[in-house]
């Protein structure tokens, strides 16, 4: 009267239920291009809305900053200013380059032209083929048809 560790547990903890035998499935796993390529446009969508909101209320912030700068003459102020400016302009050169980042991305993408390679075979001695390569080459067809 053996019993399995699994039936013990099962009548200590008053479980009733018969066990699902375990089924190993293999699962292939295909990693789709075409989503890829829908997830970088959609994140390169996002990003450009983000950083287009981000210069948007930067410019709000930076205009605001500037008519208090004024109004107080304050030379903090003025420094606020000029970080705002400082981090707008920043923000614009990252957009510059997230387009310039997608653009490398579709190149990527793009099927590369593929290379055609001609492969020439000479038949004749190895004699004709140093006279070839030299350049002293009769018509090597004539003398091969000759027969020597």
């Amino acid at each position: 009267m053996n019993e399995s560790t699994d039936i013990k547990l099962d009548r200590l903890f008053k479980i009733e239920e018969d066990r699902p035998e375990a089924k190993t499935e293999l699962v292939k796993v295909n990693s789709n291009y075409d989503d890829r390529n829908l997830d970088k446009e959609e994140d390169y969508k996002e990003s450009r809305e983000r950083f287009y909101n981000l210069l948007d209320k930067g410019n709000d912030a930076l205009a605001n900053a500037l008519e208090v700068a004024k109004d107080s003459d304050q030379p903090r102020a003025y420094e606020v200013v000029s970080m705002l400016l400082k981090t707008v302009t920043e923000t614009n050169e990252k957009l510059i380059d997230l387009q310039l980042k997608m653009e490398n991305l579709k190149q990527l993408g793009e099927p590369t032209p593929t290379s055609i390679t001609n492969n020439a075979l000479f038949v004749g001695s190895t004699h004709e083929l140093q006279k070839l390569l030299k350049g002293e080459k009769k018509d090597v067809n004539e003398h091969n048809s000759d027969g020597g």
